[in-house]
Parts: structure tokens; C-alpha cells; sequence
């Protein structure tokens, strides 16, 4: 009989890619943007913001025609099939709104307006991959179909 793994080994990627987002987070509030170390920081923020987002969301939501999505639930009605087929793209186009609203209240050039900036350019890195990967492909990669 086979073993049931813990939270913490079946969460440890998320557990530790959060963490590390939160160590920047510190740092960062921690720091001077116009120091070298500090702009890092709040690059590493934008990054870190997004290996979070592409660990969790593509643990939970799904995307049609991805190679990269988990197996989607058993079928549903017509408009609850199609929510869950867009899942992980209408998250990442509501979510991207927010950061976009919220940058657009910000000082740009201020501490987290540029952080926030970057959030908002990381976002649409994303969005932008799962619907190019939706359709194109690319020699020698096991996720292109």
C-alpha cells in the first residue's frame, strides 16, 4: 500500500517559490530603489510574482489546447465547459486588470509604481505565452503539438 505524501511534499514547489517572493517582498521594503540592490529586489518581485502565478494557477485551472494544463474535469454544460476550458486565461485577464488599475493610481516612478510595472509587463508575458502556445509550435519541444 502505498504511502500518502504530506502537504508540505505535495505543496513544496508552490510553498517554496512563495516563500521566496516573500523574501523579496521584505528585502525590497527593506531597501532604496535607487540603489542596485534595491531595483533588483523589485525585479525579482515581478519574476517571482510570476513563477507564483504559473506554479499555482496551472496547478488549478485549465486551458484548452495547452500540453502544459491538467487533465480538465469531466464534462459540464456548455457555458461551464467553456469557463473551465479559459480558466487559466480569463484569470490571467481578470487578475492583469487589477495590476493594471492599480498601476494606473501609482506614481510610476515611485518604489512599488515600478514594481507594479513590472507586475503589469510580467502578466502580459504570461497571458501572452498561453494563447501563443495555444496554437503555434516550436521544433524539439515536447510541449508544442
Amino acid at each position: 500500500m502505498s504511502r500518502r505524501r504530506s502537504f508540505l511534499s505535495r505543496h513544496s514547489l508552490s510553498i517554496a517559490a512563495i516563500s521566496i517572493l516573500l523574501l523579496w517582498i521584505v528585502l525590497y521594503s527593506l531597501s532604496s530603489p535607487q540603489t542596485h540592490l534595491g531595483s533588483f529586489f523589485g525585479n525579482a518581485i515581478a519574476d517571482w510574482s510570476g513563477v507564483v502565478v504559473t506554479v499555482v494557477a496551472t496547478k488549478y485551472l485549465y486551458e484548452k489546447g495547452s500540453e502544459e494544463s491538467r487533465k480538465p474535469p469531466p464534462m459540464l454544460g456548455p457555458h461551464r465547459e467553456w469557463l473551465r476550458d479559459h480558466s487559466l486565461s480569463l484569470f490571467l485577464l481578470a487578475s492583469g486588470i487589477g495590476w493594471i488599475a492599480l498601476y494606473m493610481v501609482l506614481d510610476s516612478e515611485a518604489k512599488w509604481g515600478q514594481v507594479v510595472g513590472n507586475i503589469v509587463s510580467e502578466w502580459t508575458q504570461i497571458f501572452g505565452l498561453v494563447l501563443l502556445t495555444k496554437k503555434l509550435t516550436e521544433p524539439h519541444s515536447k510541449e508544442s503539438k
